[in-house]
This record gives structure tokens, sequence and C-alpha cells, in this order.
């Protein structure tokens, strides 16, 4: 189901849960994996923020509203989640990136992603996979 690349993070180690609660992951098993047949590419693990929340609103994509028929939450400040690359650089260009998880972020985003602006966006801080929150 994921593709010729292992699931490794940036680093080229064993990539780790992005979170659990929420629940994340295009095979929502916690985990930006490459998948294939992920149109979306859903291998970004981001802290969300407010600012991205509401970038990600005003591009037609409500990441606040729960839609449990999609096994969606909804999201909240704190939460990490597997974002799309594209949806991702978007908001690097907006300035409205979120911080991202790199332990937690597949391997394949540097296809298309220098690995200098994943660390300019580096979360910095602990935060807990299984609950997904800032601690």
């Amino acid at each position: 189901m994921t593709d010729d690349l292992e699931d490794r993070n940036v680093y080229g180690t064993e990539l780790e849960p992005c979170s659990t609660d929420p629940m994340t992951g295009f095979l929502r098993d916690g985990c930006c994996r490459r998948v294939e047949g992920d149109r979306g590419r859903h291998e970004i693990c981001a802290v969300m923020t407010e600012e991205f929340l509401r970038f990600s609103r005003a591009q037609g994509n409500d990441l606040v509203t729960p839609r449990p028929e999609f096994e969606f939450p909804g999201l909240e400040p704190g939460d990490r989640w597997c974002l799309c690359v594209a949806r991702w650089l978007e908001a690097v260009e907006a300035d409205s990136a979120p911080p991202v998880v790199l332990e937690a972020t597949h391997e394949a985003v540097l296809r298309d992603v220098e690995p200098d602006l994943l660390r300019d966006h580096e979360h910095e801080g602990r935060v807990d996979s299984g609950s997904g929150t800032e601690e």
C-alpha cells in the first residue's frame, strides 16, 4: 500500500507517529505515511495554529468543523495533523505555515521541499503524539 520508500522520516530514521488523538494520516493510523493513491500526499506532520486553521478555511478546507462521516474530529490549535505537501507549501508562501514535526514527517516530502525550508519551520517544544496536543 505504501510506495517504494520505507516509512522513514526526513532524517532517514524510523517514521514516528504524528498523532493518535486526534487520529491522523491518510490511513488513519496516526502516521504521515507515503501511500500510493493518496493524491493529496498527507506526509507532513504539522502542529496546528490558529493562523493556519484560518488560512486553510479561506482556501476552502475547513479543518475546524468536525465531520464524523469522514472520521474527522475537527482540529484546534496545538493538535498534530498530517497535511498535504502542496497545502503546506501554499501556507509557506502566505506566511501562514504551521510548524513541522520532522521526526513524524515522511522522507518523501524531500522530493518537493528543501530540507532548509523544513528546518526553518521545525516545531520547537515537546508534543505528545498520543494526545496530539502541546504539553
